[in-house]
């Protein structure tokens, strides 16, 4: 295991954006849940990624902050080959709670429909990344206030 200059477990643990790249090329903004050693990713068919990535599932992900007050600047690069794995509620739901909270009655309704439909007949699918290149950089600096990142 490749040491990082940062806990990567626990950066990937914050609800952060991350960018998908997949063939084409193309990049996509997508909420990700960091469980298993892997990215998961909820799509279906509204989204073109099922698509790209049966087509070609070599993909790069990047999961970076960057905050210009306190000059914390981190990144996570992922590459590997993704696949497509069927859906599953409990994983969904810890995905969309980290991002939406914990009470359902407050989250927007297509996200409960992703949620909670029939994955047969809605498609909602996972995009997993068990990346075979984990790549972390901390490109911190100290701001003008003296202090440190």
């Amino acid at each position: 295991m490749t040491a990082h200059p940062f806990d990567v477990d626990v950066f990937l643990r914050r609800p952060l954006t991350a960018r998908l790249a997949t063939n084409g090329p193309t990049v996509r903004p997508v909420w990700f849940l960091w469980e298993d050693g892997a990215f998961w990713v909820l799509t279906g068919p509204w989204a073109h990624l099922l698509g790209h990535v049966r087509a070609d599932p070599a993909v790069a992900l990047v999961v970076d902050e960057c905050d210009l007050a306190a000059g914390t600047v981190r990144q996570v690069i992922a590459r590997g080959r993704a696949e497509i794995v069927p859906f599953d509620v409990e994983r969904g739901r810890r995905k969309l709670v980290r991002y939406l909270g914990v009470d359902e009655a407050l989250w927007d309704e297509r996200f409960v429909r992703y949620l909670y439909a029939d994955p047969a007949g809605h498609g909602t699918a996972w995009v997993r990344l068990e990346p075979v290149s984990l790549k972390a950089a901390d490109l911190s600096y100290v701001t003008g206030s003296g202090g440190t990142p």
